[in-house]
């Protein structure tokens, strides 16, 4: 199959069964501590979530498949235009895991108390110190006679039976996937014809019959190709508002997007003292105000991949050889498993067995399943003892260390290497809705640019006359007057929701060029609302009673952060940039 087009697409897929682009949840850490030491603040990091590898002449995209958890396994299914035949391979969940841990925005907050001449400490009283931080897939209606599209490759990779379709008419291919156990949607249609018209391919993709949502893994689409792009035009019927996409580029240089515009958000419009609660709507805000126009993407970070971690992706401690001598019974699977790392039984404090691969309990229900009415960590403990009760019908050592090795070693020695290989990532992110998704997002590398760090800390310094300013890490001061609220203020209602709007359709390895920079009117609004604080300051301070602000009450509001101290967020783009920042 010749390539086609410019773009090659992978990623968020359509669900013809179900809605299962609704993100499942994963909500980030937090808390609330008094200033007795540093403290930082993750993201939420609820969303669809693309990893691209780009070489001069192929893409590789691997795409954490969402689902929702109340949906029957049997139900799930998704549809992934292409440009040309891929290759598949499981991908690995605990890249994902790793990379969206290493390069998430974390926001820290560090407080200072200034000398007042009363004991306290002589060299600014330091408190805080920064933060560091199988199917035969054919069915009725197949073949270009009545429409249907021609299947040019059929194969079962990991959970997943797939098939990609070539041509055919928009009736013939929903005829194929209603046929073939695809629910279809008619708001599809006209999305499909677009595709066809352009002669895109499909990849039609679902567990195969005897597989559980517990076996839901990332799937691994690599083909020729030299610019990745989402094809959220499908997502559309299917997605909820604002629904989070946060794309990964592993390479040599930073990514930006193509047809779609970067923005840097307004720093001020961030709650700092609690915990960035509305950072998506401080996300959704600007990817939606004027010049961005709901087409556009913040990038969280860019630079050395190194802060993945794959220590826990992969480790070559695990050997699928070594249960191949288990021919007769699985007994003493458990413990070759354990010397690799892989699983440990607590018997004497939880009583728990847990297993370090999200994979390995799916296999081990398919092949050492736990006799009914025996306690399962009971069982995996000491299985020698229950050794009569074990069913030989369902152990092949064989199978076994096939499947261990496709889904487990294989997918988590490729994720390192490829990280390994690759010394520079990118993390971009935004919200969209269906009536925003009608282009799909082309990336590209741009290696003018500068790195994004995800460290982002601001100073919270307590002055001798009982007021307090708080410091951005781009040099903004927001002043707070003695006696007022550490809340975060609204600002004025004119206050943008977005700093900096950079263009779209740039040249390659070109500057970003700014459509919108309202860096002046943030600065001169921030400035008033500084004139006015001070005045409330003054007027605080004129019985001279005010006191000195010298330690820290840590009072907690409702699930909110702790008012007392100003648990920070720093700017969303660049750290420590000043004022008149360029990227």
């Amino acid at each position: 199959m010749n390539f086609r087009l410019s773009c090659s697409l992978a990623g968020a897929a359509l669900a013809f069964a179900i809605p299962a682009l609704l993100p499942s949840s994963a909500q980030a850490c937090g808390g609330t501590m008094c200033d007795t030491g540093p403290t930082a603040m993750p993201v939420d990091q609820t969303g669809e979530n693309i990893l691209f590898h780009l070489t001069d002449t192929s893409v590789e995209a691997h795409i954490q498949i969402q689902y929702d958890p109340d949906t029957e396994a049997e139900k799930f299914a998704w549809v992934i235009p292409v440009t040309a035949i891929p290759e598949f391979e499981v991908g690995s969940d605990l890249l994902f895991r790793a990379m969206l841990a290493g390069s998430v925005p974390r926001y820290a907050n560090q407080v200072t108390q200034d000398f007042c001449g009363d004991g306290g400490d002589e060299f600014g009283g330091d408190e805080g110190g920064a933060t560091g931080a199988g199917d035969d897939g054919g069915g009725e209606g197949e073949g270009p006679g009545n429409g249907g599209p021609d299947v040019v490759l059929e194969q079962s990779v990991g959970a997943y039976e797939i098939a990609v379709l070539d041509g055919g008419t928009v009736e013939g291919v929903m005829q194929w996937l209603g046929d073939n156990g695809y629910q279809q949607d008619p708001a599809a249609e006209p999305l499909l014809a677009q595709y066809l018209e352009d002669e895109f391919l499909f990849v039609a993709l679902k567990l195969n019959t005897s597989a559980g949502v517990d076996e839901i893994h990332p799937i691994v689409i690599r083909y020729e190709g030299y610019e990745p792009c989402v094809p959220i035009r499908l997502t559309a019927i299917a997605a909820a508002e604002n629904m989070d996409i946060r794309t990964f580029f592993l390479g040599d240089a930073r990514v930006v997007p193509v047809n779609y515009r970067h923005v840097l958000v307004n720093p001020l419009k961030i709650d700092w003292f609690n915990l960035a609660d509305n950072y998506k709507e401080v996300i959704t805000m600007a990817v939606d105000a004027p010049g961005a126009d709901g087409n556009a993407f913040v990038t969280e970070y860019a630079g050395p991949s190194n802060v993945v971690n794959t220590g826990g992706v992969y480790s070559p401690d695990w050997d699928p050889a070594a249960y191949l001598a288990l021919t007769d019974t699985p007994v003493g699977v458990i413990d070759i498993l354990e010397q690799q790392n892989l699983i440990f039984c607590d018997t004497e404090w939880d009583n728990v067995c847990t297993a370090f691969h999200p994979l390995l309990q799916p296999i081990l229900d398919q092949f050492v399943p736990v006799p009914e009415g025996i306690d399962p960590v009971a069982f995996y403990d000491c299985m020698e003892c229950y050794a009569e009760d074990v069913d030989l019908a369902a152990w092949d050592a064989a199978g076994f260390s096939e499947m261990f090795d496709e889904r487990i070693v294989k997918p988590g020695f490729n994720a390192a290497t490829l990280v390994d290989e690759n010394p520079y990532l990118t993390r971009m992110y935004t919200t969209i809705s269906p009536a925003e998704m009608v282009a799909d997002p082309i990336f590209r590398a741009n290696a003018t640019l500068p790195e994004v760090q995800n460290l982002r800390t601001s100073t919270q310094t307590l002055h001798c006359d009982g007021s307090t300013t708080m410091t951005l890490p781009d040099g903004r001061e927001i002043l707070f007057p003695a006696g007022a609220a550490l809340e975060w203020p609204d600002f004025q209602t004119e206050m943008p929701w977005v700093e900096d709007v950079d263009q779209e359709s740039m040249a390659e390895n070109a500057p970003l060029i700014s459509i919108a920079d309202n860096t002046e009117q943030i600065d001169e609004l921030l400035a008033s609302w500084n004139s006015e604080q001070e005045e409330e300051n003054a007027a605080a301070n004129e019985g001279g009673d005010a006191g000195t602000n010298a330690g820290c009450a840590c009072s907690v509001d409702e699930g909110k952060g702790a008012g007392g101290i100003g648990l920070g967020l720093a700017l969303l783009g660049l750290a420590g940039f000043v004022r008149r920042r360029r990227r």
